[in-house]
């Protein structure tokens, strides 16, 4: 499927037909039907910036609920997955997978300062919640290890 062109995000790069691989959400049930790198729909004359997009279909009309993020908000995404999957495979020596005493499982250091990544402790249902959030990167390991693999391979092409 085509993404507009006639909306405020003005996409640069594409990725069109995105729903044939959109992880366990794949094939005609997704309505993330492409990804776009562009200019940021919130661009003011004299300020440009590029942002990264996730455009939604819902069978019959482009979404309001797709998603727009400035670049480095993207790659924050991946670092705080990267973080919580190496939590996650030390997290079977707790109880509840996480020390309740030391609720910081990682430390990720962004412009001169340190973004503290936590488990959630003010969730009410954090014990069950970690549980099927492990459950969940369990059953999919296999499609984000691939992604991994990628973004691994890409960023060494960089020269990073």
């Amino acid at each position: 499927m085509k993404i507009p062109n006639h909306l405020k995000h003005k996409s640069v790069i594409v990725a069109e037909d995105y729903d044939r691989l959109d992880g366990q959400y794949s094939g005609p049930d997704t309505d993330a039907k492409g990804l776009s790198l562009g200019l940021a729909q919130w661009n003011d004359r004299g300020h440009v910036d590029i942002s990264a997009k996730i455009w939604r279909h819902t069978g019959e009309k482009w979404s309001r609920q797709s998603e727009e993020m400035p670049l480095h908000r993207v790659l924050d995404l991946a670092l705080l997955i990267c973080e919580a999957q190496k939590h996650m495979k030390e997290a079977y020596r707790f109880e509840n997978l996480y020390d309740p005493q030391n609720t910081e499982i990682g430390r990720i250091e962004l412009q001169g300062e340190k973004m503290s990544v936590t488990v959630n402790t003010d969730n009410p249902m954090i014990n069950e919640d970690m549980k099927l959030f492990r459950d969940c990167l369990s059953k999919e390991g296999e499609r984000i290890g691939e992604r991994m693999r990628r973004l691994a391979d890409a960023l060494e092409e960089l020269g990073y």
